[in-house]
């Protein structure tokens, strides 16, 4: 499970969403994240699909990361599925066993909350596969540059999103050589009771946070060696400039947003 897992993970390429303008893919992904839970009808589901069909032929990502990324989300789905299913009331009684009750709207809730997990999914590896981590912090931090006026620490929190994002594949791919090798001494993390799972991770978990802890040092020390300072002004290599690309986006999203207001 660990190995599918795809959040920070950065693909370079030349496709139309990779040379779409970073704060563009933000706002968008951040608007889409809050109107997929406003959707209702069938039509606006098949609506917002295809929209992000769309965005996937446009992003130059093979189909099979975007299902990997979905793949490793199972288990939140299920939940969320059973959760709706079995522990909400309805009115269409259609099936009872003791004291387990199914009703057609729980049905109907539990499909929505997966289709909007997978859909949820998607939008944020698509904005983690075409946006490197770079230009995912200089997003952040021009949006809220208008803060800094009034004493928000715009730029240390851009740094820590920065430093977050860069390590998370790292810790990632790290975890999966520690659980690799506690495999090949006998370890077994796919057996047992619960209590037994939970004390196997010990081993796994001590290290990694030894090995963190060490990473952490090490970046301080490095930054505090090229004189790092955070009240000093800097000047970007890249300048961001809106393109048609960005526009189109935008308008492309803009129909979409009036599509599920009006309840397609």
């Amino acid at each position: 499970m660990i190995s599918n897992l795809s959040i920070g993970q950065y693909i370079p390429g030349d496709s139309f969403l990779h040379k779409m303008d970073a704060r563009v893919k933000l706002v968008i992904s951040m608007i889409l994240i809050i109107l997929i839970f406003f959707v209702k009808s069938l039509g606006g589901y098949i609506a917002f699909a295809a929209f992000l069909i769309i965005a996937i032929a446009f992003s130059s990502i093979p189909i099979k990361l975007i299902l990997k990324s979905i793949k490793s989300m199972w288990f939140v789905m299920a939940l969320a599925f059973i959760l709706n299913v079995f522990f909400q009331t309805g009115q269409t009684l259609i099936w009872e066993w003791s004291f387990v009750k199914l009703y057609k709207e729980n049905l109907i809730r539990g499909a929505e909350m997966v289709v909007r997990l997978i859909m949820l999914v998607e939008i944020t590896s698509l904005l983690s596969f075409t946006t490197s981590a770079k230009e995912l912090t200089d997003a952040i931090e021009l949006l809220f540059q208008p803060l800094a006026k009034i004493g928000f620490p715009v730029h240390e929190m851009a740094l820590m999103m920065s430093i977050a994002l860069r390590f998370i594949p790292t810790l990632i791919n790290e975890t999966d050589k520690i659980m690799k090798a506690q495999t090949a001494r006998g370890a077994a993390f796919d057996s047992g009771s619960l209590i037994s799972r939970i004390k196997d991770m010990i081993p796994i978990l001590i290290p990694l946070f030894i090995n963190s802890f060490k990473r952490a040092d090490d970046l301080a020390l490095a930054m505090e060696a090229r004189c790092y300072s955070d009240s000093a002004k800097r000047t970007r290599l890249i300048e961001y400039h809106l393109s048609w690309r960005d526009y189109v986006a935008m308008g492309i999203t803009a129909i979409l947003l009036v599509l599920i207001i009006v309840g397609i």
